[in-house]
C-alpha cells in the first residue's frame, strides 16, 4: 500500500518575555507574575487556534506550550506551494474567552513567520523559525521589549486513505485512495440479525460473548424499543476476516424520552485477529447530546490486555448531528498512556461522518506509522464503520430506519 503525502505544520515552544511592566498593553500595567497571556494562531483558510502562553524573564521556558498544528493534504500543499504563506501569532493579555460577546483579551502585539511549502516539506523535517521575535504593534510603544519565543516547523505525515464505496450498512467495498487511483482492498459484511452474530465471528466468540457482555454492559436486557445485534465484519481481498465491530450494548431510549442518553449509551466492541480467533481491541460508546445543537457524543477506549474491566481513554467528543463532522484520534500529549499504543506524537486516524439522514461513504485516514499490516488498517476501518452506524443507532426512536437495519428475528424497532 502506498501512502498519500500529508504534511503537519507545527507551531510550538511558545514562551513570552515581558518587561517588568508593559503599561501600553493595559492601563494598570502588565506584570509577568500576575497577568495571564494567550496567543491566537492564524493561517489563511484554516480555523484559528488559541492557547495560553507561559511567561519567562530569560530563556525559553521548559513549560512552553504548543498548538495542535495544521494538517496539510496533497491538494492543499499543491495550492500553497504557489503562494506566499505566513503563520501569524497574535499575543493578548488577559483571560481567554469572551465576555458579553466581546473578546476579554487586550492585544499586546503580533509576529509573522513565512513558510515555504515546496517539495522539501514532503521529503523531511523543515524548521522555518526557532528563536525570539519582537512583538510588533502599531499601537504599542516602539521601545517595547516584549518578545515571543516560537518554533515553526513542518514534518512529513504520510497517511493511508480509504473510502467506503457505499454506506456501511449496505456491505460496501472499501477502496484505498491515492490521487486519482481507487483500488479495492477490503469488503464489508453488515448484519442486523442478532443470531447471525455468533455465526459470523470465530468459534470462540460465542464462548466468550457472555463474559464480554457482563464486563461491558452488565448483560442488560431492555424491554420495548431497542436497536441491537448490529455487526460489521471487514474482509481482506482473499475473503479472510481481519476486523469486526459488534454492538455489544443495545441502543435504547432513556425512560420518558425518545433518544439514547449519555447516562445510558450504546456500545460497540472492535475486534482484531488473535491467532485463529479474534479478541477485543477497543470499545466505542455513543449517545445523543441534546441542547441548542444536537450532537452525537462518543467515547473510545482501547481494551487493556491485563483485563477487560479497564481501558485506556483514546478519544472523546461530539459530532454535529445535522452537519456531521470528523472522528479523530491524535496523540497530542508527550508520554501519555496513548503513546505506548500509538507511538509518536501527532495524527493517528480520522474518519468523516455525515449528518443524520444523509448518505454516508466515510473517508478514513490512518497515519503510516500505525499500520504494519493490512489487519492494522482494517481495525480503523471497523472503528469508522461503528462511528457511522452510531449516527443511525442514535436517531430519535420516532424515526424509522432503513430496511438494512431490520432484524430477521423481528426485534422491535421504531
Amino acid at each position: 500500500m502506498d501512502p498519500c503525502p500529508f504534511v503537519r505544520l507545527i507551531v510550538e515552544s511558545l514562551t513570552l518575555k515581558l518587561p517588568l511592566a508593559t503599561k501600553s498593553a493595559a492601563g494598570s500595567g502588565v506584570h509577568p507574575s500576575t497577568t495571564p497571556c494567550f496567543c491566537k494562531l492564524r493561517l489563511k483558510n484554516f480555523p484559528s487556534q488559541t492557547t495560553l502562553i507561559p511567561l519567562s524573564s530569560t530563556e525559553a521556558s521548559a513549560s512552553a506550550t504548543s498548538f495542535p498544528g495544521f494538517h496539510l493534504d496533497p491538494a492543499t500543499l499543491r495550492r500553497l506551494s504557489e503562494k506566499s504563506v505566513h503563520v501569524t501569532l497574535f499575543v493578548y493579555t488577559g483571560r481567554m474567552g469572551r465576555t458579553c460577546g466581546l473578546s476579554s483579551g487586550k492585544l499586546l502585539g503580533k509576529v509573522s513567520v513565512g513558510v515555504k511549502l515546496d517539495d522539501s516539506v514532503v521529503l523531511g523535517p523543515v524548521v522555518f523559525k526557532d528563536g525570539w521575535l519582537k512583538l510588533g504593534n502599531e499601537h504599542a510603544n516602539s521601545t517595547s521589549t516584549a518578545e515571543l519565543h516560537v518554533v515553526v516547523r513542518s514534518e512529513p505525515d504520510p497517511r493511508y486513505v480509504f473510502q467506503f464505496g457505499g454506506e456501511p450498512e449496505c456491505s460496501p467495498v472499501v477502496f484505498q485512495i491515492q490521487g486519482n487511483i481507487r483500488q479495492p482492498v477490503f469488503s464489508c459484511k453488515f448484519s442486523a440479525d442478532r443470531n447471525s452474530r455468533s455465526r459470523s465471528l470465530p468459534s470462540d466468540f460465542t464462548t466468550n460473548r457472555r463474559v464480554w457482555m457482563r464486563t461491558f454492559s452488565g448483560e442488560r436486557e431492555k424491554p420495548g424499543r431497542e436497536r441491537k445485534g448490529w455487526m460489521i465484519t471487514i474482509h481482506d481481498i482473499l475473503g479472510s476476516s481481519v476486523a469486526s465491530a459488534s454492538m455489544i450494548t443495545p441502543f435504547v431510549p432513556s425512560p420518558g424520552t425518545d433518544c439514547v442518553s449519555r447516562s445510558n449509551p450504546g456500545a460497540w466492541l472492535i475486534f482484531r485477529p488473535h491467532g485463529l480467533s479474534m479478541k477485543p481491541w477497543g470499545r466505542l460508546q455513543a449517545w445523543r447530546e441534546r441542547g441548542s445543537i444536537d450532537g452525537l457524543g462518543y467515547k473510545f477506549e482501547l481494551v487493556n490486555d491485563t483485563g477487560l474491566t479497564s481501558g485506556i481513554p483514546i478519544a472523546q467528543g461530539t459530532i454535529n448531528l445535522q452537519n456531521g463532522g470528523q472522528f479523530s484520534i491524535e496523540n497530542t500529549v508527550k508520554d501519555s498512556g496513548i503513546a505506548s499504543l500509538f507511538p509518536g506524537r501527532g495524527f493517528v486516524m480520522g474518519s468523516t461522518v455525515e449528518g443524520e439522514g444523509k448518505v454516508s461513504k466515510p473517508t478514513v485516514m490512518v497515519g503510516v506509522k500505525h499500520v504494519t499490516c493490512m489487519s492494522d488498517a482494517a481495525l480503523f476501518i471497523a472503528l469508522s464503520a461503528a462511528i457511522d452506524l452510531s449516527m443511525d443507532a442514535c436517531r430519535l426512536f420516532s424515526h424509522k430506519l432503513g430496511k438494512e437495519f431490520m432484524h430477521d428475528d423481528h426485534d422491535t424497532f421504531s
